[in-house]
C-alpha cells in the first residue's frame, strides 16, 4: 500500500513540475501576464507540497530495516526519479526567478518582446483598461513579492536535496532500473527483425546456384546489347 502511494504522490509530482516547466518558458514573451504569474505560484506552491509528501512517504519506506530487498530495490527506484523529478523543479525555479527579474510585470518599458499589439496610442489604452486590467494594476507589487517568495522557495528546495541525501543514502548509479536503456527502440527492432524473418519463411531460402545463373545471364544480355549499339553505330 505504501508503494502504491508513493507511486501516485510521484506521477502527481511529475505532472506539476511539467505543467510548471511549460509555464515558466512563456515569461517574458507575448502571452506572460498576472495571470500567468498567478497560475505560476499556484502550481510551484502545489509541486512544493507534493514534493514534501513524497519525500516523507519515500524516506519512511527506506528507514524502515525490515523492508524486503525486492521492495527496498522499488523504493530505490522511486527515490531516484524523485531526485530528479527535484532536480528539475528546482532548475525552472532558478530560470522563473531570472526571467520575472528580467520581465518585471509593471516596468515602463514591458514588454521587451513584441507581442504584435498596434494601433493608435487611445486605442491600445482603451482596449487594455478592462477591469482585470485595472484590479491588476492595483495590486502592482504582486510580482514584486512574488519573486521574493520564490527566492525563499529556492533556497527551501535546495535545503530539500540536501536533507534528502543526508537521511537516506541511495547513490543514483547504484540503482538499477527496470528495463535496459533504448528498450523501446529494441523492442521496435525486434518487430522488424520478426517481420523480415516472417518474409524470408514465405519466400523461401535463396538458391546460391539460380543466383549466379541470374547475375551471368544479366551480364551476357549486357554484353550483347552494347555489341549491337556499337555495330548500328559504325554502319
Amino acid at each position: 500500500m505504501a508503494r502504491e502511494e508513493c507511486k501516485a504522490l510521484l506521477d502527481a509530482l511529475n505532472k506539476a513540475t511539467a505543467c510548471y516547466h511549460h509555464l515558466v518558458l512563456t515569461v517574458g514573451g507575448s502571452a506572460d501576464s498576472q495571470n500567468l504569474r498567478e497560475e505560476l505560484q499556484k502550481t510551484r506552491q502545489k509541486a512544493q507540497e507534493l514534493a514534501v509528501a513524497t519525500r516523507a512517504q519515500l524516506t519512511a519506506a527506506l528507514r524502515d530495516r525490515g523492508l524486503g530487498a525486492e521492495e527496498r530495490a522499488e523504493f530505490e527506484r522511486l527515490w531516484v526519479a524523485f531526485s530528479g523529478c527535484l532536480d528539475l523543479l528546482e532548475a525552472d525555479m532558478r530560470r522563473a526567478l531570472a526571467l520575472g527579474t528580467a520581465f518585471p510585470l509593471h516596468a515602463p518599458r514591458r514588454p521587451l518582446v513584441r507581442t504584435g499589439v498596434a494601433g493608435g496610442a487611445a486605442g491600445v489604452a482603451a482596449r487594455a483598461l478592462s477591469a482585470r486590467s485595472l484590479r491588476h494594476e492595483a495590486e502592482g507589487d504582486f510580482d514584486v513579492d512574488d519573486l521574493r517568495e520564490l527566492e525563499r522557495e529556492i533556497l527551501q528546495v535546495s535545503e530539500m536535496i540536501h536533507d534528502m541525501e543526508m537521511k537516506v543514502n541511495v547513490p543514483r548509479w547504484t540503482v538499477q532500473a527496470r528495463q535496459t536503456a533504448g528498450a523501446e527502440l529494441l523492442s521496435s527492432a525486434g518487430a522488424s527483425s520478426v517481420g523480415a524473418v516472417s518474409v524470408q519463411e514465405r519466400t523461401g531460402p535463396c538458391d546460391l546456384s539460380k543466383a549466379l545463373a541470374a547475375t551471368v545471364f544479366s551480364a551476357v544480355l549486357l554484353a550483347a546489347v552494347a555489341l549491337a549499339v556499337c555495330v548500328a553505330k559504325l554502319s
